[in-house]
């Protein structure tokens, strides 16, 4: 069997080190698992218009209705994100909120997540990946408890592309295959 995990980059920058990181990651995961990043920076912002069955002359844009069953089809969600101003960015609390509704119909619900947060200064995204915690722990998706994923001064760990040390490839590698383990595990009851 073969499980999908859709990989969410935090920033849109092509030359992001969150693009590179999560790149890195695809290579981390086992075979039984299919990761890809989902993009997610064309989604226009939310407007609950677009899901209020009273409001007529206006439609739910294709790419809404794309990403929420492209995230519904996984078997697990990996967000890899920078920390903007002391949270996630806003096209992430974007894609979030895209899925978390129609509220009937909420594409997180129950989803393994799995957290990879960076910075380039010492303190790796731990804000950013407390407040996303925040808002995915509202969809009832389990997370890893420990360890958790904080890069700081990442540009140091990135090396043609990829992350490089050694021990945070070691570290990293051993993240996924727990989260993997997570996935396959939880998989199963979502059904």
């Amino acid at each position: 069997m073969t499980y999908n995990v859709s990989v969410l980059v935090g920033s849109l920058r092509r030359e992001s080190y969150a693009r590179k990181i999560a790149l890195s990651c695809l290579d981390y995961f086992p075979d039984a698992i299919d990761a890809k990043i989902v993009e997610i920076g064309h989604l226009p912002l939310y407007n609950f218009d677009y899901d209020d069955p009273s409001v007529t002359d206006v439609s739910t844009p294709d790419s809404y209705t794309q990403f929420r069953a492209t995230i519904k089809n996984s078997d697990g969600v990996l967000f890899v994100t920078s920390e903007n101003n002391r949270t996630i960015p806003a096209y992430l609390k974007n894609a979030i909120d895209i899925g978390s509704k129609p509220n009937s119909d909420v594409a997180w619900k129950g989803l393994p997540a799995g957290i990879i947060s960076h910075s380039v200064g010492r303190m790796g995204g731990y804000s950013s990946q407390k407040n996303l915690r925040l808002a995915l722990s509202y969809f009832d998706m389990p997370t890893l408890g420990q360890p958790e994923i904080f890069l700081g001064q990442s540009p140091t760990l990135i090396d043609k592309d990829r992350l490089a040390p050694e021990r945070t490839v070691a570290f990293v590698r051993d993240y996924i295959t727990r989260f993997s383990e997570l996935v396959t595990t939880t998989a199963g009851s979502r059904l």
